[in-house]
């Protein structure tokens, strides 16, 4: 079971910044370090967020992409100078490109992780709050999608053990009846998403949402502990695009592997980097630290 997050206690400027940060510089770094700091962090923050089976789940669902996109890269990109081998078609498979297809993967996947836990710490609420007035529209389309897998997910479930009750079985019975009873689940679904997408849209526009001067309740502070947050997220963000803009974090795969930054310096980074991923983490260590001082003292 997913045990409180302190990190989704924090105002939703500083998770949505941290997000930022976080999936930005998973794209743009791409040496191995950088790329296992991510990955892993990312990993170890589902865990917190959503327990051991939704990780194993998660792990699950990954190691086909990595796999799939890690091989696919040398089979089209042949360059590099360290040849391995020769395919059947008599192209060159090098080791610059199997490794350079192992980092995009691991990148893939870091991102992806991100995005999971994004979703699980920026509600539609928060969501909403950010871009509510800047951009309502577009806030209120993707706060709807952003809570319609788990709605669908939740609704799915009622409409097949309703049609178990009737006797429409999906995972027993003939094959011609199974796929007619998957074709009424699915229109029963689709007829419920679109009518709850036009009562939510009816509900918004009857409560002024978008209307010029409208205020909205918020329960968002920004207390003295997001202050701390959100400076210690901006000096990580501010020192690592200065790096990456120095060089720090150059890496080069193509024709040969090769580090074009000093060590001090790239090692220096790359640390700062690592807290930066870690700092949701951090915070909870620091909470379930304090928790367990109040319980022993009480």
């Amino acid at each position: 079971m997913a045990r409180r997050d302190a990190f989704s206690t924090c105002h939703p400027w500083v998770s949505f910044l941290f997000f930022a940060l976080t999936i930005f510089f998973s794209m743009c770094f791409m040496d191995p370090a950088s790329l296992a700091a991510s990955f892993l962090c990312a990993l170890a923050y589902v865990l917190r967020l959503n327990g051991q089976e939704a990780l194993r789940l998660q792990l699950r669902a990954l190691l086909p992409i990595l796999l799939f996109t890690a091989a696919v890269n040398p089979l089209f990109n042949h360059q590099g100078d360290t040849v391995l081998a020769r395919l059947p078609w008599g192209s060159p498979l090098t080791l610059e490109s199997v490794l350079y297809g192992l980092a995009a993967a691991l990148m893939l996947c870091a991102v992806i992780n991100w995005f999971v836990c994004f979703t699980a710490v920026v509600s539609s609420d928060k969501f909403v709050y950010l871009f509510g007035r800047v951009i309502p529209a577009l806030s209120l389309a993707l706060s709807m999608t952003l809570r319609f897998v788990p709605r669908f997910k939740a609704q799915f479930r009622t409409v097949v053990n309703a049609q178990r009750c009737l006797g429409r079985d999906l995972s027993s019975g003939p094959l011609h009846r199974r796929l007619k009873t998957a074709v009424s689940v699915f229109s029963i679904l689709v007829t419920w998403s679109l009518e709850s997408a036009i009562e939510t849209a009816d509900s918004m526009k009857s409560r002024g949402y978008g209307l010029p001067g409208r205020t909205a309740f918020s329960i968002y502070r920004f207390d003295h502990r997001n202050k701390l947050v959100l400076f210690w997220l901006a000096l990580c963000g501010g020192a690592l695009v200065a790096g990456w803009l120095g060089g720090g974090f150059a890496w080069q795969y193509f024709p040969a592997l090769q580090v074009s930054s000093s060590l001090p310096m790239a090692a220096a980074l790359r640390l700062l980097y690592l807290c930066l991923c870690l700092t949701p983490l951090i915070l909870n260590g620091k909470e379930d630290l304090a928790w367990k001082r109040s319980r022993c003292a009480a």
